[in-house]
């Protein structure tokens, strides 16, 4: 019996395969090849969010680090609590990276793009293998529609 793609190199259904394919089998890797596919979109919209998120977050830190020293500001000591305060140095404010850990500027910038870059990668990646599950979930949509178009009685 031939393999359902799960994102692997050869583990692809081809048409001449599912020819052989019963009806219920047909259905199965239809099946199976859909729930792949959302959710291989809903992690490509998971993806693009978290890359906007980023982008953001540089473009923040870029604004930060070419303000004067002496600057008045807001500094945020909680998600919705900020104190005035006054910007001495940029190079030497740290940036919250999650978890506890925290960078000085050039590194929170560095971390940022470097994340940004990888996941642009990723998503390319992820769009490759959403591109050959849609195809081989409508090859399988195709098949199946024939095979139950000859058991239908012809009028």
């Amino acid at each position: 019996m031939a393999n359902k793609g799960g994102g692997g190199g050869g583990s692809v259904v081809r048409a001449a395969e599912m020819e052989k394919m019963s009806i219920e089998q047909l259905k199965m890797v239809k099946e199976q090849s859909d729930l792949e596919l959302n959710l291989l979109q809903d992690s490509l919209t998971n993806i693009r969010t978290a890359t906007s998120r980023l982008e953001l977050a540089s473009t923040a830190l870029h604004d930060l680090s070419s303000r004067p020293q002496g600057k008045k500001m807001l500094v945020p000591l909680t998600a919705s609590l900020y104190v005035p305060g006054t910007l001495d140095d940029a190079d030497k404010v740290l940036v919250d990276v999650g978890t506890g850990y925290f960078k000085t500027m050039v590194e929170g910038k560095d971390y940022c793009q470097r994340k940004i870059s990888l996941l642009k990668s990723n998503h390319e990646q992820l769009v490759e293998v959403a591109s050959k599950k849609k195809i081989i979930a409508d090859e399988a949509g195709a098949v199946l529609q024939a095979k139950l178009k000859q058991m239908a009685p012809s009028s």
